[in-house]
């Protein structure tokens, strides 16, 4: 058994912790603030790749589908058979339209959250 310590003795031995203690920690924060700089910095010069991503976007592309015959059994005699699909990669967007013959158009919009 350790030989009992005056109250002098514990309050170096407290002081010696809480040294080593605040030495520990000041430690980690000049860590925490390296690393902090460094993604910063990395941060700081990423941005070119996004806009140059962005200067490359990829435009709505819009094309006209006719339906399959085999499908044509499907439709209702008289109405065209023909549809334009607009596609919005990046806004993730589907715009399915179907020109009727009475200049009326009917369209679906399905949506894509990126």
């Amino acid at each position: 058994q350790p030989a009992p310590q005056s109250g002098e003795q514990e309050l170096e031995s407290l002081v010696l912790k809480l040294s080593v203690l605040k030495d520990f920690l000041s430690s980690i924060e000049k860590k925490a603030l390296k690393a902090l700089q460094e993604m910063s910095s990395a941060t700081a010069a990423a941005p070119a790749q996004p806009l140059s991503r962005k200067a490359r976007s990829i435009p709505v592309q819009t094309f006209e589908v006719k339906l399959d015959v085999t499908l044509g059994d499907l439709t209702k005699i008289g109405k065209s058979q023909k549809y334009t699909l607009s596609v919005d990669v990046e806004g993730g967007r589907l715009v399915v339209l179907k020109k009727q013959r009475d200049a009326q158009e009917d369209w679906n919009t399905f949506t894509h959250d990126k």
